[in-house]
């Protein structure tokens, strides 16, 4: 068998900080995290479990070395204690299954969630890996380096325009739905080697440490949505969350993701004091403009410097569409651009829109509604309609 994952640093970076933080807060959550393939594939993804089942015994026989605890326990927001508890982690086979359901790979992580959270991401990328190793691999990758060229030759002309008040710059967000390991480390020292004056790093914490790249990440859905069913009022559970996380960093990781109930209930919550102790927001769905200025319009209202402020930008990204956005708000605040499939699945063959998201904690339902009703993944309609009745949220 040909691994897919050789390292647990193969994930985003956002994993270790969530990860962090429910082990020093809520380490006796129990969760469940559910796989999902949204768009159609060009084969039955239940092909593929055999191997699916091979490559997550062989993920669950790592164990983190002592070179990688090292370059984790360098980084300033990670603590101590943690690098202990990673040191004798290890994933339990028994919490996490993959079946057959006619066509439909089914895959569910379920036990304590300091135990489980972190399947997400290297699910993902195995997943993926598999899939696309039964395409031929030759025309692939020359298209793959085909685009890669032309996206390098469009940012050195854009690169020509005028200038801005704030740099534009991107990273890669791509671990999860990558064509491969090989190809994401190609194209991630691409962009390094070619353009360093935009690219500005990675989530993928592995190639951050092999390449000298910064490691980009805050938080996710699952962070905010745990505090769903963690025994504060429906209503405050953003505002826990954010509090717990102010209270993990310190002042570090301040970039909040705003669309788990959507923004107008995020800015609700989102008051004088968060606004201030965090350093920006995240898109992640819905309109990005209207968005945008949402976000400008709040922290006007607050009377806060928006240029000491930055907005990143992550849903569905493309070099055109972050330039459209960066010619729209590049001199009203500072920017980001975090881009995934368009980096590091971009060779010619159609992407899986796959998902592993966190369906259940402490044995009740939790959701997000976000700014796109489609990326809403909740079977119990009864919560869901709770949900949007305490945010004021229309169905």
């Amino acid at each position: 068998m040909q691994a897919v994952i050789h390292s647990l640093l193969e994930t985003d970076l956002y994993k270790f900080t969530m990860w962090q933080t429910m082990l020093h807060r809520h380490p006796q959550t129990q969760a469940e995290y559910t796989f999902v393939c949204r768009n159609e594939s060009a084969y039955p993804l239940a092909d593929l479990l055999a191997d699916v089942q091979a490559q997550l015994d062989h993920l669950c026989s790592l164990s983190f070395r002592p070179d990688e605890l090292a370059y984790l326990g360098s980084l300033r927001f990670i603590k101590s204690d943690f690098v202990d508890f990673l040191r004798i982690f290890r994933f339990q086979r028994n919490f996490i299954e993959a079946r057959a359901n006619g066509p439909v790979l089914e895959i569910v992580a379920r036990g304590p969630q300091v135990h489980v959270m972190a399947f997400e991401i290297y699910v993902l990328a195995i997943v993926n890996e598999l899939y696309f190793r039964r395409f031929d691999a030759g025309p692939a990758l020359g298209e793959g380096r085909r685009r890669l060229q032309a996206k390098i030759e469009r940012l050195r002309e854009f690169g020509r325009e005028p200038a801005r008040r704030h740099p534009f710059e991107f990273f890669d967000f791509g671990v999860r739905r990558r064509y491969s390991g090989a190809w994401q480390r190609e194209v991630v020292s691409t962009f390094k080697r070619e353009v360093p004056e935009f690219f500005k790093g990675t989530s993928n914490v592995l190639l951050a440490r092999d390449l000298d790249l910064v490691p980009i990440g805050t938080m996710a859905h699952e962070y905010l949505q745990t505090y769903q069913a963690l025994g504060v009022r429906l209503r405050d559970f953003q505002r826990a969350a954010l509090e717990d996380w102010v209270q993990e960093y310190r002042g570090d990781l301040g970039v909040a993701l705003t669309d788990v109930i959507g923004m107008d209930a995020f800015l609700a919550d989102f008051d004088l004091y968060f606004a201030k102790l965090f350093d920006g927001l995240r898109h992640d769905s819905g309109d990005p403009t209207t968005w945008g200025e949402k976000a400008l319009a709040h922290y006007a209202r607050l009377r806060i410097d928006p240029h000491a402020k930055r907005l990143v930008f992550s849903d569905a990204l493309d070099f055109e569409k972050a330039f459209a956005l960066y010619r729209h708000f590049a001199d009203r605040t500072q920017l980001g651009f975090g881009i995934g499939t368009n980096l590091s699945n971009d060779v010619g063959l159609k992407p899986l829109n796959i998902v592993m998201k966190l369906t259940q904690a402490n044995g009740q339902p939790v959701a997000k509604l976000s700014d796109s009703p489609g990326k809403t993944m909740c079977d119990d309609q009864t919560f869901l309609a709770y949900l949007r009745q305490v945010f004021g949220v229309r169905g």
